[in-house]
């Protein structure tokens, strides 16, 4: 995704700017979806493994990027409590 892209997008909840997500947070969500247990906002399980994503500045909401663009759809954010470690 095109950094320049990141000054001009926000989360269309909250509207928060997006940061580009970690590597550490990045693996924590793959490990979930191979485990089938990462779900969108709709409920819907996750089925492929994330290469990038957005993440709010507050570090609740996750937007994925899909083929280089960012998917700002809050029905398909993930929510980042699923990430946490239990």
């Amino acid at each position: 995704m095109k950094k320049e892209l990141l000054k001009i997008i926000c989360c269309p909840i909250t509207k928060e700017p997006l940061q580009i997500i970690d590597k550490d947070l990045l693996e924590r969500l793959n490990e979930l979806i191979v485990k089938g247990a990462l779900k969108n906002e709709e409920g819907e399980v996750q089925k492929n493994e994330i290469q990038e994503a957005l993440i709010t500045t507050d570090k609740k909401r996750i937007y994925l990027i899909r083929d280089g663009i960012p998917v700002l759809m809050s029905n398909l954010s993930i929510n980042i409590s699923q990430a946490r470690v239990k």
